[in-house]
């Protein structure tokens, strides 16, 4: 006797056979003499339907087989009479392994996906967030076989760091000293010194710099981890901890960083669409009914390059009313990237050249004087998705940004080095691993594609 998924017996080959199938039950429904039952292990969207008489052992505890309740089924697979699958067991071992409680929260209808949030620990069981973490995964695999493919290295950056790379402070900082009697130095400051790592240190928000290091000996390297922001936003968008992919490349400029960014969102569109198409079908149906088109949008059309100063020309002689009049100077709103791919270029859209006064110190500064090498890759529904630049290889001009931005040159003496040291042009950019799970789903909120999501004022579980 074979035992197998759910997935695999819908898609099984030479049937009739003895299978054994092991899941949760979905729902059950009695007749008189026999019941159907249907199951599901998470490994696809499919239900099986068993059939179960009155002759198979165990039938007579029926009644204790409730929603939720996880067993083990022995039986024939069979082509199903029925519409709408292609298999069905007919049931001769019908086992209890734990049997689930009357009052189990997730019974056959629609749940809000607030209410979800509250039971986290069990919303994985249900259609959509089964549908939300295979895809998911699936996302994730993708994203090791496009780099892998391609020769990129893997890279594993610490998780703890001593540097912020984005420079915007928001960092979580990790300690093992007593809040409440931490040593104090001669000026009444903590003593870092005595802490566990002799210095300040904290959450990484990226890692980048420490993928730089590889990149200048390994040539093409990626990460693909957790970050985390101390950002105290509650918005749709937002989350305290989230994974990020950051590829960098050694003698690469920001045209060859703008290539590899749009491939990489092609490639792994193209990459779901063909595995995760029953997944996919579930959230254009019940989740955003336009999403297959915006895949598709992206897939097919070549992406719109402009620099900066032409996006908010364009948006300023648009006519139109945004809520945040674009302004030469300030970061591109969502409304303004949306504007850009949905209704002007009508199709996605990497902006460019961006003023080096709104981005971070590691950014190479343009012969302007007044940009940098930055581009971020827009989408329709969701605006950016991607950020990267090339980064500044020259030492002088890296350390003149470090000195505009307050930083301590000798905290960054390693980084320095990369410029001191057979330094070389080369480039990277960050992709949002839950924006683009948001992209690819239509879930609008990031909560909602994170297994167990870390926001201000939740870390449950």
């Amino acid at each position: 006797m074979t035992r197998m998924t759910v997935r695999e017996a819908l898609r099984a080959e030479g049937v009739p056979r003895p299978v054994e199938v092991r899941a949760w039950i979905r729902t059950r429904r009695d007749a008189k003499g026999f019941s159907f039952v249907e199951l599901n292990d998470g490994s696809c969207l499919a239900n099986l339907q068993v059939i179960v008489d009155a002759e198979c052992p165990g039938y007579e505890r029926i009644g204790d087989f409730t929603t939720g309740s996880a067993v083990r089924v022995a039986g024939e697979l069979v082509e199903s009479q029925g519409q709408g699958q292609s298999f069905e067991i007919k049931a001769s071992e019908l086992d209890l392994v734990g049997r689930a409680e009357e009052s189990y929260p997730l019974q056959k209808k629609r749940h809000s996906l607030e209410y979800l949030r509250e039971i986290a620990h069990l919303r994985p069981r249900s259609n959509l967030f089964g549908a939300v973490f295979r895809v998911r995964s699936r996302l994730a695999y993708a994203i090791h076989r496009y780099f892998q493919e391609r020769d990129f290295l893997y890279v594993h950056t610490p998780v703890i760091t001593s540097s912020d790379c984005e420079g915007a402070g928001e960092l979580f900082r990790v300690t093992t000293l007593d809040p409440g009697a931490a040593p104090k130095t001669a000026a009444a400051d903590v003593d870092y010194e005595q802490d566990f790592f002799a210095r300040p240190t904290y959450l990484t928000v990226s890692g980048q710099l420490e993928a730089e290091i590889f990149a200048l000996s390994h040539g093409r390297v990626y990460t693909f981890g957790p970050t985390f922001r101390a950002e105290n936003s509650n918005t749709s968008r937002h989350a305290s901890e989230f994974w990020m992919i950051e590829p960098e490349v050694a003698f690469c400029d920001l045209s060859g960083d703008m290539d590899l960014a749009e491939d990489f969102i092609k490639q792994l569109i193209a990459d779901l669409l063909e595995h995760c198409a029953e997944d996919l079908a579930l959230f254009g149906k019940f989740v955003d009914k336009g999403l297959h088109e915006r895949l598709r949008f992206v897939l097919e059309r070549p992406f719109q390059r402009l620099s900066y100063s032409e996006a908010v020309k364009l948006l300023q002689d648009s006519g139109k009313k945004f809520d945040f009049a674009p302004e030469y100077g300030a970061n591109l709103q969502s409304e303004h990237e949306r504007w850009l791919t949905e209704e002007h270029f009508r199709r996605p859209v990497t902006v460019h050249d961006y003023p080096q006064s709104i981005k971070p110190f590691y950014m190479r500064r343009n012969d302007d004087g007044q940009t940098v090498a930055a581009m971020d890759v827009l989408v329709p529904g969701i605006g950016e998705i991607i950020g990267g630049s090339q980064r500044e290889e020259r030492l002088d001009r890296l350390d003149a940004a470090m000195e505009a931005h307050g930083l301590d040159k000798e905290e960054y003496g390693w980084y320095r080095d990369l410029r001191r040291f057979g330094s070389a042009p080369h480039a990277g950019f960050g992709l949002g691993f839950e924006r683009m799970l948001m992209f690819v789903t239509g879930v609008g909120n990031i909560r909602d594609v994170i297994p167990f999501a870390r926001t201000p004022g939740n870390a449950a579980f």
